[in-house]
């Protein structure tokens, strides 16, 4: 596992920071990760961010990329980018969503924020099969219930009564998946981690950021961790304190060109459901390749999306 502290290490990105841009500065390291680390870049043209990734979460760079030339408005400008190593210099995008409703203490700012990532999402349609092509993890929903069985039997973290109680509810997978394919709104780019943190807002404009959780699958399982993993508890950090209706309305309503409100409204229902498996699946992908206490902080965050999931088929 990279240490992303190591001089060595932390040498030789400033010195291909310096073939890029030239610094008016001491470069910062305010967040380490044990899969990535961000490095604060002050130039003359305004803060640059460096950042690095592990092997698992490289197609991060890729789906930037794709995503700058698409819709460029609602994410962060890719300044260099090194693919060998995982490394890219993107502009800074202001201050994190996170801050600015602490502030504040309003969730409005979402009503903003969800129709934007709406119409990222569906202007990337087009970008597909080159997103799967350059790293992006095929999460489609033809395949989405293989991976999950696929998942229960590898995963070492699971006593045989968990096991046994996830495999017991796996079958819904399949079908939650039929019946969202259903309603015919095209696969694309989905975040997988899309929280205040990862929203970056300056002179009332948005960029969402962090990519590296992102995968191809159902534009709407994004929701689960948006909707229910945070907006749902409010600015007081209270489970069910705010209402979803019209946080629900402003993320569907771009896409009510596709299909009428109601089939919407009922394949955001059932993605609410699917959207904890996806996310499983991405933190036990890069979970996996860790070592350590890392390993299995994270493995026991994929364990509790599992548990989320499957919670909401017995309520069900």
């Amino acid at each position: 596992m990279q240490d992303w502290t190591d001089p060595t290490w932390l040498a030789s990105a400033t010195a291909w920071i310096d073939e890029q841009v030239e610094r008016t500065g001491e470069i910062e390291q305010p967040h380490v990760r044990a899969w990535a680390t961000a490095l604060r870049v002050p130039t003359r043209e305004g803060t640059l961010w460096f950042k690095a990734n592990v092997p698992a979460l490289a197609h991060e760079l890729p789906v930037v990329e794709v995503l700058g030339s698409r819709y460029p408005a609602a994410v962060p400008e890719l300044v260099a980018l090194d693919e060998a190593h995982h490394w890219m210099l993107m502009r800074d995008g202001g201050e994190q969503l996170r801050e600015v409703i602490e502030r504040e203490r309003k969730l409005e700012h979402w009503l903003e924020v969800l129709p934007l990532y709406a119409e990222l999402q569906i202007a990337a349609v087009a970008d597909v099969d080159e997103l799967i092509t350059r790293g992006a993890p095929d999460r489609g929903l033809a395949t989405l219930a293989t991976q999950h069985q696929e998942l229960l039997e590898r995963v070492d973290n699971l006593t045989d009564s968990e096991r046994t109680s996830f495999l017991a509810v796996a079958p819904h997978v399949g079908v939650l998946c039929e019946q969202l394919a259903s309603v015919g709104i095209a696969e694309t780019i989905q975040h997988d981690d899309l929280h205040d943190n990862n929203v970056l807002t300056r002179d009332g404009k948005y960029v969402v950021f962090d990519w590296g959780d992102a995968c191809v699958t159902h534009p709407f399982l994004s929701m689960s961790v948006t909707l229910e993993g945070v907006i749902a508890w409010g600015v007081d950090d209270v489970e069910n304190s705010a209402d979803l209706e019209p946080f629900r309305d402003a993320y569907l309503e771009p896409f009510t060109a596709f299909a009428p409100k109601q089939e919407l409204d009922a394949a955001l229902d059932a993605a609410l459901r699917l959207g904890w498996v996806c996310r499983a699946l991405t933190v036990e992908m890069y979970g996996s390749t860790l070592t350590g206490a890392a390993r299995e902080k994270e493995l026991a965050g994929m364990k509790l999306r599992l548990q989320l999931w499957a919670n909401k088929v017995v309520l069900t």
